[in-house]
């Protein structure tokens, strides 16, 4: 019998309005695509502005910021997303 392992979920938490969030979005999609990691997690974009209950529950004060979710718990946090390589950095456990 073989028990289905979730991924982890990768949570980015963004505000429409913010340049720092569209230009963290593009580094995210190069470090996974770099990587080949498209499925390594279950990836998750919350709008602050329209969830604001869940940036509230996660205690988001920035945007954009990028949580890894992992067996129901918060296990990396970044709230500094200005390139590839702090993204990589956080991501390293998970990556390939």
């Amino acid at each position: 019998m073989t028990v289905a392992v979730s991924a982890p979920q990768l949570v980015f938490f963004y505000s429409p309005r913010s340049g720092q969030s569209r230009r963290a979005d593009g580094y995210l999609a190069q470090v996974l695509q770099r990587r080949h990691n498209h499925e390594t997690f279950t990836l998750v974009r919350v709008d602050v502005d329209q969830r604001a209950d869940l940036a509230e529950r996660f205690e988001i004060t920035t945007t954009p910021t990028l949580l890894v979710i992992e067996d129901g718990t918060v296990q990396a946090r970044l709230s500094d997303l200005r390139g590839c390589r702090a993204i990589t950095e956080m991501l390293r456990p998970w990556l390939k």
